[in-house]
């Protein structure tokens, strides 16, 4: 993954190899043409996706979000609790559920959540993120509570869902880091606009309601979905600010 920004004369580019052991990356910074940094990128990455999730939660979240719900407890769920607790301070509850019990247990007793029994307990909450690996869909639209703002930012893969298409039929507004991207990777998109549930003029862009552009949520009980595929335009600005602390 690549990007530019001219403005600043930076450009990046993030690797990885994958292995019996997983998958380890690193992202190669440039200042005006000048290596500025090589950056190991595993943190980076969960960091980055995370903040995704807290921008859209910070503009498009409910007036008075105040729980938090989680569907998985891999390492990019704990940059989403924590960046989406940044941006939201009103939140006083995260419940958190995934199928390994151990997993789940030391989860919350690391990030101070009530562990979930089911699916639905963690979906019946403000703000609802779901972070897994799984190829079929892990949230169900029935579950949502009115005025729920939906990050789903486990899947990104043509044949891979986390939501059924009950959340597209009840979402009132549907955003994408990026249109282009989601046509090629979003099954959670993509599936629902091959069935006749949801069309691509309806799916706007996070940038679009950051820049005012859009005002995203029209009314407190709107549902609201905010799908996450990653851009490289993020790690390219994560980068610089790692580059700019390390400085300081």
């Amino acid at each position: 993954m690549s990007a530019v920004d001219d403005e600043r004369g930076l450009a990046c580019v993030k690797t990885y190899s994958a292995g019996g052991d997983g998958i380890r990356f690193v992202v190669v910074l440039f200042e005006r043409g000048e290596l500025r940094a090589l950056i190991e990128a595993d943190r980076l990455g969960q960091l980055r996706t995370g903040a995704a999730s807290a921008v859209a939660a910070k503009h498009l979240a409910k007036p008075g979000a105040r729980t938090l719900g989680v569907i998985g407890c891999g390492l990019q769920a704990r940059t989403q609790v924590a960046s989406i607790r940044e941006a939201l301070p009103g939140i006083d509850e995260t419940i958190v559920y995934c199928r390994t019990p151990e997993r789940l247990a030391a989860f919350c007793e690391e990030v101070g959540a009530e562990a979930a029994e089911s699916h639905r307990e963690a979906a019946a909450t403000d703000v609802v993120v779901t972070i897994t690996t799984s190829r079929d869909p892990v949230l169900r639209g029935e579950w949502l509570q009115p005025g729920a703002l939906v990050c789903a930012a486990g899947a990104n893969h043509p044949r891979a869902r986390e939501l059924d298409n009950a959340v597209l039929e009840r979402a009132a507004f549907v955003c994408c880091d990026s249109l282009d991207d989601a046509k090629i990777e979003s099954c959670d998109l993509i599936e629902p606009v091959g069935q006749g549930v949801l069309d691509w003029l309806e799916v706007h862009e996070l940038q679009e309601v950051v820049a005012g552009e859009l005002s995203g949520r029209q009314a407190e009980d709107d549902i609201v979905l905010f799908k996450s595929n990653g851009l490289a335009a993020w790690d390219l600005a994560v980068a610089a600010r790692v580059v700019e602390l390390a400085g300081s």
